[in-house]
């Protein structure tokens, strides 16, 4: 679209003549998540290329171009998805949006390891960081519920992996906090599985959020 394109164009040149720290972002998957990140990211200045089923929009193509890659597609596809990226990924921070939920709604993965650990097994030589699965979708255009801030929580065993995903999230408008290495994925994950739970069986809708506050 016209008014899309130019937003991205116009990150592109902000951070050719400026200096500003924008990157173009491969997002895989474009469900509610994928587009809804798409949108903040790119309110946010960086360039957006999405990667799916359509053949106009490989995978392959979007891990390819982007500095990073966001995966964020049903956990049931998450083997295929990385069989398409394989080495694309290698040396970039990947952004693990995944929920890890099963056929009946049930965490598929949990206890002595987590989604995010097995596909940085998967892609040993990317650079992995859990973020954006406890969250609801809509939230992801601008960071809060209303006027509040919602925190996103960032695990990863690389530093600078998780600083830039943090500074992605700040750019969107969340609160970004460092939840340490991506061993912390197997409690993300549950707490993604309790919003959905308090989102949709527990009736609060999606209005909701998480917010770490401290005195």
């Amino acid at each position: 679209m016209p008014y899309q394109f130019a937003k991205l164009k116009a990150g592109a040149l902000r951070r050719f003549f400026l200096g500003e720290d924008f990157m173009r972002i491969g997002i895989i998957g474009k469900g509610h998540v994928g587009r809804a990140l798409a949108q903040g990211l790119s309110s946010a200045g960086h360039e957006i290329k999405f990667g799916h089923r359509d053949p106009a929009e490989s995978v392959k193509d979007a891990a390819s171009w982007g500095e990073v890659i966001v995966v964020a597609v049903p956990f049931s596809s998450v083997k295929d998805t990385v069989r398409e990226i394989g080495a694309a990924a290698d040396g970039k921070v990947l952004i693990d949006a995944v929920n890890a939920i099963g056929p009946n709604m049930e965490l598929a993965v949990g206890f002595k390891t987590s989604e995010a650990e097995e596909l940085q097994k998967m892609l040993p030589k990317c650079r992995v960081v859990k973020a954006f699965n406890t969250t609801f979708a809509h939230t992801m255009t601008t960071g809060k519920v209303g006027n509040e801030k919602i925190t996103i929580f960032a695990a990863g065993d690389d530093l600078d992996a998780k600083r830039t995903v943090i500074g992605m999230a700040k750019g969107i408008g969340f609160d970004a906090v460092d939840a340490g290495p991506l061993q912390t994925a197997r409690y993300l994950e549950p707490l993604g599985m309790l919003m959905i739970g308090l989102g949709y069986g527990q009736n609060l809708g999606t209005d909701i959020g998480i917010r770490l506050i401290g005195a």
